[in-house]
């Protein structure tokens, strides 16, 4: 098969689009032929070698995808099945070894780009919405980096729930992307957004906080109202500054952390939140961009692409 590999560290150009041996699937296990490839951020920390990575040189990235079953050691799965996953390494390959804890079926109505377009952001943030910091209606809530792919969807997700959003961005040229999203206000992450966000809520602060930069974790508190929450899930930005815990015990306060894999703990939770999922998008609740795609083979391009910071969709990469 062909793969999208990389065997030092460093820029797109370290990637190699190379023959190399088929994956073996042992029991419990299905062999996916890959249709469409998500292709993330944490791929290219990893191709940089500041990320995790599993087996040995040429690596392969990737661990999002939707394809169609091809051959079958397991009793949830058959060949022919629609299948996709979120979690799964070595997935810039035509085909990938996915144990069966890890699938999770897909219907006709959701096509292969779709899902691979999804799953990691919008289950990141379904959780976020859901377990983090549970929305309600007429709940504020900020969302930072909000015209970025969990941005988005979060944002649809708080408003479908009746919230008041606020989404920031450091892009001016992104503020629009936020507002098309249904956000109440855009704000650009500037010097006096802290003061905007104050104003917005006639002193009172947040309700809540989504908080993926980092290094604005103690500004994020300063515009969240005493007994609000702060989940803090990504440090785009940099390190955040430490918390003292005597100012959550005297603002009361709440600091919480959020990862994905700590919530897509088994194959029925998997199921569960992705079938949510689709459902707000196939009822129109949600709206996913149409991704922008490239061939596999086209891998050095998609990395320089996305790296670039030009894009407000999804990259695929198409075997």
């Amino acid at each position: 098969m062909k793969a999208l590999t990389f065997s030092k560290f460093g820029g797109p150009e370290v990637l190699e689009y190379i023959e190399t041996e088929n994956p073996k699937i042992s029991e419990h296990e299905v062999l996916v032929k890959m249709e469409a490839i998500g292709l993330n951020y944490a791929d290219i920390y990893r191709r940089k070698g500041n990320y995790h990575l599993k087996g040995n040189p040429p690596f392969i990235a990737g661990y999002e995808g939707a394809g169609i079953v091809v051959e079958s050691n397991s009793t949830k799965a058959k060949a022919g099945d629609r299948v996709a996953f979120a979690d799964v390494p070595f997935a810039n390959a035509e085909f990938v070894r996915v144990p069966e804890e890890h699938i999770i079926p897909i219907s006709e109505d959701i096509s292969f780009d779709l899902a691979a377009s999804v799953l990691l952001q919008g289950l990141t943030a379904q959780y976020l919405s859901e377990d983090s910091f549970k929305v309600k209606e007429n709940d504020v809530v900020l969302i930072h980096a909000a015209a970025g792919g969990v941005g988005q969807i979060l944002t649809q997700i708080c408003k479908m729930k009746g919230a008041k959003v606020i989404g920031l961005t450091r892009d001016e040229s992104k503020l629009l992307i936020i507002k098309n999203n249904k956000a109440d206000f855009a704000l650009q992450l500037n010097s006096d957004w802290t003061q905007k966000v104050m104003e917005i809520t006639s002193g009172k602060g947040v309700d809540g906080v989504f908080d993926s930069v980092g290094s604005t974790l103690m500004q994020s508190f300063e515009v969240t109202r005493e007994c609000g929450t702060v989940v803090f899930y990504g440090m785009s930005g940099g390190d955040p500054e430490l918390i003292n815990p005597r100012m959550l015990m005297d603002t009361s306060k709440t600091l919480t952390g959020g990862d994905l894999w700590s919530y897509l703990n088994s194959p029925e939770e998997r199921i569960r939140r992705s079938k949510q999922l689709f459902e707000w998008i196939t009822e129109g609740k949600i709206v996913i961009q149409e991704p922008i795609k490239f061939k596999l083979s086209e891998g050095k391009k998609a990395h320089e692409y996305l790296e670039s910071g030009k894009s407000s969709s999804k990259v695929l990469l198409i075997p």
